[in-house]
């Protein structure tokens, strides 16, 4: 097996944040691969075959990504050479040294000196969060570091805060040791959730990637949805929705199925603006589609503490919904353009793809199975891993077996597609952690629930906004907890159920990448349609304005995330159809078309229908549909009197 062809994940940019990685060759190449491999079989012994204690496995597991995160990623653009240079091998020495120190000293610290740190201990604390925040700088970009770093200045200077922001502070030796020496700050929950359900799922997803699985999404999608009005843009929603539930970003999402799915949209005539809206709100849904969901659904159930169970059950029907309103979005769209599909003999046969790689499909069927029996994520991961590994040798199509090559390709794949959620969770473990210490998050929860005399509707778009502010330009994983931390608990605060208030923000969260100005989704999905961002952007915005409505359909409507005390088929089918029927009256008034082009008072009464049916009760939801009606009528009488008047014209 030559290891020069493993180099998949470390010569290209890196497509979530913008940052590129290093053009690594000769030895430090071959040296990369190996670390990456030899990481990525850390995570799978200390998940299995070892009971390796929490902070061990942490402290491991992390001093490994930030060495691999110093090579692969340059200190800026401008010193992305083949080679390191001196700040590079610096911050290496420096993480081996205060992290190796850590995992050496900590029962010493903890049981002998009974967790009274010296003068050593603290200087290691401060280089390890330095090096930290400077990997993450490297990888995510500015934001979360420097957020990291507010919340400790936030932390020591409490007292010269003014108002609800005042506290009496902390003396640096506290934080430090609660931050770097305990298991409540970066090496707290969310580092703890990286190291073993993410990285095993990202293991999961990368297997099923090398062996072939993407292009069986594409091809499946492609026969079911090809034919269809605006047949390849059916075929982007439903490739994205197959893709993204494994992936879980929505820019790698993008990269990976548009440039497969945007070229066939623009071949049937949809402009490459629209081309790319599609590509991006699709490929933003693969962020709330189960079971990965960005592997928010793993923190999410710490949080929460729940199952990782409940979490997927819970989206199952939010996001069903959000996918129905873009195919419903979208063939309004090509009714509009009058678009075709694309003809039969261009489209493979069901048949035919499942015959040739429909083993492959197993291993999905394995997890989402075992994980709804009531095994945990990363023992439903290792039995997906290596259902992938056997249904690729008995597969009919000998090109998908995973070959030791393959496997080994795999394995540093996943490290390399591990640095950024995993320094982020780190990092952002420092945020949690100062929360947690100063109360600030109930208190910002107490004062907005008090500003906006606990009007729900009113809350809801105040944290709607912050959501989408603080998630813009952040990977998947990292947005999410910093709206979990920031904004849930102004809602949980106003009377939300917990896990509807966490669906809601991160919702929001995953939304920021359609949505300008720092749209990322949208940006990738406009340079390979070769088309204008911002319009792209604006686009992806309105076509998935039906989506938009769906987080307030679950505040009011909890029973769609499958939690009540009274649930029954007949409650929760009739909140489908009525939040079915709100979403497609607000993409009826955003396409402004139905039969044909609306009236501006339609669009108003659509609208205004969409909205009613957000809020359940017999009041509302028979104005709305009465509303539906309405304008309903209203436009097919005048179609219709528009089609007679054509008739006699060209009679």
């Amino acid at each position: 097996m030559s290891i020069d062809n493993i180099t998949s994940s470390l010569i290209e940019p890196d497509k979530e944040t913008g940052t590129g990685t290093r053009q690594l060759d000769g030895i430090y190449l071959k040296l990369t691969i190996v670390l990456a491999i030899a990481v990525s079989l850390y995570a799978i012994y200390s998940n299995s075959l070892s009971n390796t204690q929490e902070f061990y496995r942490n402290v491991t597991f992390l001093g490994g990504i930030l060495v691999l995160g110093f090579i692969l990623f340059p200190i800026s653009k401008h010193h992305s050479t083949p080679k390191l240079n001196f700040w590079d091998y610096t911050f290496i020495l420096l993480t081996l040294m205060s992290y190796g120190y850590f995992y050496f000293i900590y029962t010493d610290l903890h049981v002998v000196r009974n967790s009274i740190p010296n003068t050593l201990d603290y200087a290691m604390s401060v280089i390890g969060i330095a090096v930290l925040f400077e990997a993450t700088r490297r990888t995510t970009g500015y934001f979360i570091p420097g957020l990291s770093i507010f919340a400790i200045i936030y932390a020591l200077f409490g007292q010269y805060f003014m108002g609800i922001f005042g506290h009496a502070g902390f003396s640096l030796e506290r934080l430090l040791f609660r931050l770097f020496m305990t298991s409540e700050g970066i090496f707290g929950i969310t580092l703890s959730t990286a190291s073993t359900a993410i990285i095993v799922f990202i293991l999961f997803g990368t297997f099923l990637s090398v062996s072939g699985a993407t292009a069986l999404f594409n091809d499946l999608a492609l026969a079911v949805a090809g034919r269809r009005r605006g047949g390849p843009a059916q075929v982007a929603v439903i490739s994205s929705a197959l893709t993204g539930s494994l992936s879980g970003s929505a820019v790698a999402n993008v990269a990976t199925t548009g440039t497969f799915t945007i070229p066939l949209m623009k071949n049937i005539g949809l402009s490459p603006r629209f081309a790319g809206a599609v590509e991006a709100t699709a490929s933003t849904g693969g962020m709330i589609m189960p079971p990965i969901m960005g592997a928010a659904a793993f923190i999410m159930a710490g949080f929460l503490g729940v199952s990782y169970t409940t979490i997927v059950i819970a989206a199952i029907i939010p996001a069903l919904l959000y996918y129905a309103a873009l195919i419903i979005a979208i063939d309004l769209e090509a009714k509009k353009q009058g678009l075709k599909g694309i003809s039969k003999e261009n489209i493979p046969q069901v048949r035919a793809v499942l015959k040739a790689r429909g083993l492959l499909l197993l291993p999905l069927f394995i997890v989402i199975g075992t994980l709804l029996t009531g095994k945990t994520p990363i023992y439903a991961g290792f039995l997906g891993i290596i259902t992938i590994i056997i249904a690729s040798w008995i597969t009919p199509d000998t090109s998908v077996r995973m070959t030791p090559k393959k496997i080994a390709t795999a394995l540093n794949d996943a490290a390399c597609g591990a640095i950024q959620v995993t320094v982020a969770c780190a990092s952002i473990g420092v945020i949690i952690c100062v929360v947690t210490m100063t109360g600030i998050g109930s208190a910002l929860a107490f004062n907005i629930v008090s500003l906006t005399g606990n009007t729900l509707w009113l809350i809801l778009l105040v944290v709607m906004i912050v959501c989408i502010i603080l998630s813009m330009g952040l990977p998947s994983t990292a947005l999410y907890i910093v709206v979990a931390v920031t904004a849930s608990p102004i809602l949980i605060k106003a009377g939300v159920l917990p896990l509807a208030a966490h669906f809601f923000v991160f919702w929001f969260g995953a939304l920021s990448n359609i949505t300008p100005p720092v749209a990322l989704a949208s940006y990738t999905a406009a340079s390979i349609a070769r088309a204008d961002p911002m319009q792209t952007s604006w686009s992806a915005v309105r076509l998935a304005l039906p989506g938009f409505i769906i987080p307030f359909i679950l505040i009011y409507n909890p029973e769609l995330l499958m939690q009540g005390k009274e649930l029954n088929t007949l409650s929760i089918s009739y909140m489908i159809l009525t939040a079915l029927m709100g979403i497609y009256s607000l993409s009826i008034a955003t396409a402004n078309f139905w039969l044909g082009k609306t009236h501006w008072l339609e669009r108003i009464l659509f609208a205004s229908a969409a909205i009613l049916l957000i809020k359940p009760g017999m009041l509302t939801d028979l104005t709305g549909v009465g509303l539906i009606i309405a304008a309903g009528a209203m436009h097919f009488f005048r179609y219709q009197f528009r089609r007679l008047e054509n008739k006699d014209v060209t009679g």
